[in-house]
């Protein structure tokens, strides 16, 4: 490893960063500024139906007793509810609330807005590119919050 290769690696986090600093900066405009990184991380799980609590903790990359906290925050706030699963008497199944439906659109609003502010920068091609760099790297799985 390089200081070149350290230096990149900063630099992606610190990209990282901006986006995660503008979704946060979007919500707050949105009239959703309480909603923390993590609880939109398992907002968009839960947006994705069929989902339990170890659902989430699978998500986030957390046990299941912090995602279980992190869930009764959304419920409180009314953003999740929770609903027997028809198939299966034991298991208790999230669904987003008119409320968390309107958190999650709010959220990728305002991520489109965080990478758009690139564009004077980076411009029409340049962001591009950069999608394109960065898509090569994608990795299929659980998308999780950077602690």
């Amino acid at each position: 490893m390089t200081k070149r290769d350290t230096d990149l690696a900063l630099t992606v986090l610190n990209a990282a960063t901006l986006v995660v600093d503008g979704i946060q900066e979007g919500l707050a405009r949105r009239g959703h500024a309480a909603v923390r990184p993590a609880q939109g991380f398992a907002l968009v799980r839960i947006g994705q139906g069929d989902t339990t609590v170890l659902d989430v903790a699978e998500q986030l990359g957390v046990t299941k007793q912090a995602a279980s906290q992190l869930v009764e925050v959304l419920v409180g706030r009314r953003h999740v509810k929770r609903v027997a699963d028809p198939n299966d008497a034991r298991r208790r199944l999230l669904t987003l609330t008119a409320r968390g439906r309107a958190c999650a659109a709010a959220t990728e609003e305002a991520a489109a807005e965080a990478v758009a502010a690139w564009r004077p920068t980076l411009g029409a091609a340049g962001l591009k590119s950069l999608y394109g760099l960065l898509g090569a790297l994608d990795r299929t799985g659980p998308l999780r919050p950077a602690w």
